[in-house]
Parts: C-alpha cells; sequence; structure tokens
C-alpha cells in the first residue's frame, strides 16, 4: 500500500512539473528592451520644461516629433501582447502593409490578460526578427493599426484615480507587480498623480532589478512609450508604502500612484 501511494505521488509530481513546464515555455524568452519594444515613441501633446508643461513652442531641432501622440495605453499594450503571441521569422519574405496590418489588428485584439501562446500557436511575421526591427521599418502600418490613443482616456480602470489613494491600495498594487513578474508575466501601470496633473502617462514594467537585502527600495525596469531609447526606472518604497517615478523631461520625478491595467477584463 505504502509502495503504491509513492506512485501515486510521484505520478502526480510529475504531471505537476510538466504543467508548470507547459505554462511556462511560452515564455521562453525574457522581454528584452532592444527587441520587444517600438522603435518609435509617443510624444506629448504639450512641450515640457523641467516636467512641467508650458505655451513656448516646440522647437523644429531640439524637440521630438509631436505627429504620434496619446499612444501611451496602446503602445505599452500591443508591447505586451506582442510578447504573448507573436513570433517572427527572419528568414521569411516582409508581408505587403494589407496584410501586415491584418495581423497587427489581430494580435492587439488578443485580451492582454491571457496566458502567452506556445510557439506553434502564434501569429507570424515574416521578414524580420523581431518588434523593434518591423517597428523601425514599418511605422506607420504599426501607428495605423494598434487602435486609438484617444479612446484610451474612456477605459474603465482609469477612473479608480478619482478614489483609489490610499497607501494601502499601492501595497496590494506592488504585490500584483511582484507576482506578474514572478510568474513570468508583464505588468502595465497607469501612472498618476491626481488631484495633480503632474503625470497622466501608461508604462510597461517587465524585469525587477536585484535588490540589497535589508534596502527597503525595491527598483523595476520600465518600457516607457515615451522613450525609445532607453529603459526607465520604477522605484517602490516598502518603509513610505508608495512608489516613484524617474525625472525626465515630460515629469518632475518623484512620488506617483500606480494602477495595474490590462491585468484583467475592464481593468
Amino acid at each position: 500500500m505504502i509502495s503504491d501511494s509513492r506512485r501515486v505521488f510521484a505520478q502526480l509530481f510529475r504531471v505537476g512539473v510538466l504543467f508548470a513546464l507547459t505554462r511556462s515555455s511560452a515564455f521562453a524568452t525574457a522581454f528584452n528592451f532592444e527587441r520587444d519594444t517600438f522603435a518609435f515613441q509617443n510624444a506629448t501633446v504639450l512641450k515640457y520644461k523641467n516636467g512641467r508643461p508650458t505655451l513656448e513652442r516646440r522647437s523644429a531641432v531640439g524637440d521630438p516629433s509631436n505627429q504620434y501622440t496619446r499612444a501611451c495605453f496602446v503602445m505599452t499594450r500591443t508591447a505586451m501582447q506582442f510578447h504573448k503571441f507573436a513570433r517572427f521569422d527572419p528568414d521569411g519574405a516582409p508581408l505587403n502593409d494589407k496584410e501586415l496590418a491584418a495581423r497587427i489588428r489581430k494580435v492587439a485584439r488578443r485580451a492582454p490578460w491571457h496566458e502567452a501562446l506556445p510557439a506553434n500557436q502564434r501569429i507570424n511575421f515574416p521578414g524580420y526578427s523581431n518588434l523593434r526591427d518591423m517597428s523601425k521599418a514599418r511605422r506607420q502600418v504599426f501607428q495605423e493599426n494598434i487602435g486609438s490613443g484617444f479612446a484610451t482616456y474612456f477605459r474603465p480602470g482609469n477612473f479608480r484615480m478619482f478614489f483609489q489613494h490610499s497607501p494601502k491600495y499601492q501595497e496590494k498594487t506592488h504585490a500584483h507587480l511582484d507576482a506578474a513578474l514572478a510568474r513570468g508575466d508583464l505588468f502595465v501601470g497607469y501612472l498618476s498623480t491626481y488631484p495633480r496633473l503632474s503625470i497622466n502617462h501608461a508604462v510597461l514594467v517587465y524585469a525587477r532589478k536585484p535588490t540589497p537585502l535589508g534596502n527597503a527600495i525595491e527598483r523595476y525596469r520600465v518600457y516607457d512609450p515615451n522613450h525609445a531609447e532607453a529603459p526607465r526606472e520604477l522605484t517602490w518604497s516598502a518603509r513610505d508604502n508608495f512608489f516613484t517615478y524617474q525625472k525626465d523631461i515630460d515629469f518632475v520625478g518623484g512620488f506617483t500612484r500606480v494602477y495595474q491595467v490590462y491585468g484583467k477584463w475592464l481593468q
């Protein structure tokens, strides 16, 4: 009887391991900034100086183009969807614009909170090695087919910024962030300082930086659609129970609230 029980236990253990490996195989490669992000960037509608909007006119030389704006939500969502549901075949012939647009829309219409697909079920994009290469070569096709940035202003999940302000809620959000990264998933965060309007933005958190033992500050690598050139940094203070975000041209830096989006339906 004991030996039979051991055999059953061993069989169940093997099934559990196989199930875990099957679940994790879809994320065979970790998210890589140089491979899995867009080569173009979202631009702010207004010009900023020291993190604050100004009425100055944009310079044709020193300021980034603002022809593609209000797209931070759709760009972070689509980067997540391509990481989960797309594959690339650099040896294949590139698609024409019509077929490429159709396949981009097919990826963008999949629920981003669903589990990643195995390689043989992913939507194929021939002619390019990765998302960054393809978005550099076919920028306009992407911008016209990943969705409306204006429509994201009316997302139901955004309205949490009006009433979910407590440190306890941010502590829960931090736990969800760590849980997502631990299972090999990604985390899209909506950053807000409402009722102040110093930031109203979406970023994709894809990795946690090593944290020295006893350090109360945790640091995360972030893909920010406003910065195609390099990753940004989000931090969490366990002592104060709040997030801070890196300073740049369009944000003064420091405290921000984070709300998870695209983690489930209507979020």
